[in-house]
């Protein structure tokens, strides 16, 4: 069994990722400025990653992910995408849904990110915006709960101006 990560190791190995897809490496300063923190802090956080085993390090020099550091970043990343995902489906503001995601993407279990995985994949099958979805989205904003059917379609506050 694998040791769990604590929030701040995690943040490191995402931030190292990210930092290496857009200039192709990663050095000190770099991961500095993105969390605000000192290099000093930076420097002692990759010496103890580097032990780890999630990233290779040396002083001065660029910094990579190691397949393990790899692994993490991915799955980090995979959480992040779908819980963000989610929130905006839900009708969070996409700047608001990026910060919670961040917070979230911590403490969320797996078996959760699957089941939301397969909840975002059924709605994409479906319908472009479900029925329940506008329902909901007119719940949250008057407070009113409105059942639509076939027949009365027409009359419905949530469809009478979606054609």
């Amino acid at each position: 069994m694998s040791k769990e990560l604590s929030s701040r190791t995690e943040d490191y190995i995402e931030v190292i990722h990210t930092v290496i897809q857009s200039k192709g490496y990663a050095k000190v300063k770099d991961i500095s400025k993105v969390l605000g923190v000192g290099p000093s802090s930076v420097t002692e956080m990759l010496q103890k990653l580097g032990k780890d085993g999630y990233v290779n390090y040396e002083k001065y020099g660029a910094v990579t992910l190691t397949p393990k550091g790899e692994k993490i970043a991915k799955s980090l990343d995979m959480k992040h995408k779908t819980l963000r995902e989610f929130l905006v489906m839900l009708g969070v503001d996409e700047k608001v849904a990026n910060e919670d995601a961040c917070k979230i993407e911590h403490i969320v279990s797996g078996e959760t990110v699957d089941r939301l995985n397969k909840f975002l994949e059924f709605v994409a099958k479906g319908e472009s915006t479900p029925r329940w979805l506008d329902h909901f989205e007119y719940y949250y904003e008057t407070g009113e709960y409105i059942t639509c059917n076939a027949e009365t379609r027409k009359d419905c506050p949530v469809h009478a101006n979606k054609k």
